[in-house]
């Protein structure tokens, strides 16, 4: 009987502790992308990159296809908004954060720029995060 008691509070300590770490693991990927909108509301796209994993293995998907490598999604960005009127202000509606292990997760939203010259934009993104040297990091991004 107290292999059985000693048992469930183990489970119950792990599922609190597990959930608990999703909690906080959850908390630092909402605040990375409050990091980027506050970036991109300043003009600072390389701080706004700061949200992605700077390698090569990157994957930006979007309208005109896949983008491999940090480099080039700067670049990207850098070319489709060149300047604070195709910027615009940057705002994210976060639908759901999965935590679905310790180093993974993955994040439906959406996106929408305010831009009165030329025109608001809005749409959806999917966000495969990694956790990579103890910091959460965007790896694959799919908006659309």
């Amino acid at each position: 009987m107290k292999f059985i008691y000693l048992s469930i509070i183990s489970c119950i300590l792990f599922c609190f502790t597990a959930s608990a770490q999703k909690n906080i693991d959850s908390q630092s990927i909402l605040k990375a992308m409050d990091e980027q909108v506050k970036a991109w509301n300043t003009g600072d796209l390389i701080k706004f990159m700061d949200g992605y994993l700077q390698s090569d293995s990157l994957q930006f998907i979007g309208s005109k296809g896949i983008v491999y490598g940090w480099k080039p999604t700067l670049e990207r960005y850098q070319k489709s908004y060149p300047d604070a009127a195709a910027r615009g202000t940057l705002r994210f509606e976060i639908l759901k954060v999965d935590i679905v292990s310790k180093d993974a997760a993955f994040v439906i939203g959406k996106f929408f720029l305010t831009r009165p010259q030329v025109g608001d934009a809005n749409g959806h993104f999917t966000l495969l995060w990694r956790k990579v040297n103890g910091k959460w990091k965007i790896v694959v991004d799919h908006t659309s």
